[in-house]
């Protein structure tokens, strides 16, 4: 049976703590570290996509989910970059964090350069 996932503070990610937390006060990005403010600027992703038979959902800015999307097909998702740690370690998503740090947490700029063909 799979270990649940953790977020980057090696702490339990699922989408209800989270919900609680955002209620609460704001909660880092799993992907990029910068605080989430409940609203437009956030989705919901799951670290094994649904077609895989992904069920965990975890919220993170709307930037680093497209990110995310952008540079990887759902395959390599969900064979090689099933959690946060791979993701960050991924050449161009960390990158990507590397500039998105510097921006707004409500930051929803778009991306350039997309997932090879």
């Amino acid at each position: 049976m799979r270990a649940k996932s953790k977020n980057t503070l090696g702490q339990p990610a699922s989408l209800a703590r989270q919900r609680r937390r955002l209620g609460e006060e704001s909660a880092p990005c799993p992907l990029c570290g910068r605080l989430m403010v409940m609203g437009e600027s956030l989705n919901e992703h799951h670290l094994i996509p649904r077609s895989h038979g992904g069920t965990e959902k975890f919220f993170l800015h709307r930037i680093c989910h497209s990110k995310i999307h952008s540079v990887l097909s759902e395959r390599e998702l969900a064979e090689s970059f099933s959690t946060f740690e791979k993701l960050q370690q991924h050449p161009e998503i960390s990158s990507f964090i590397r500039w998105v740090r510097k921006q707004p947490p409500q930051c929803n700029a778009k991306h350039l350069r997309g997932r090879k063909k």
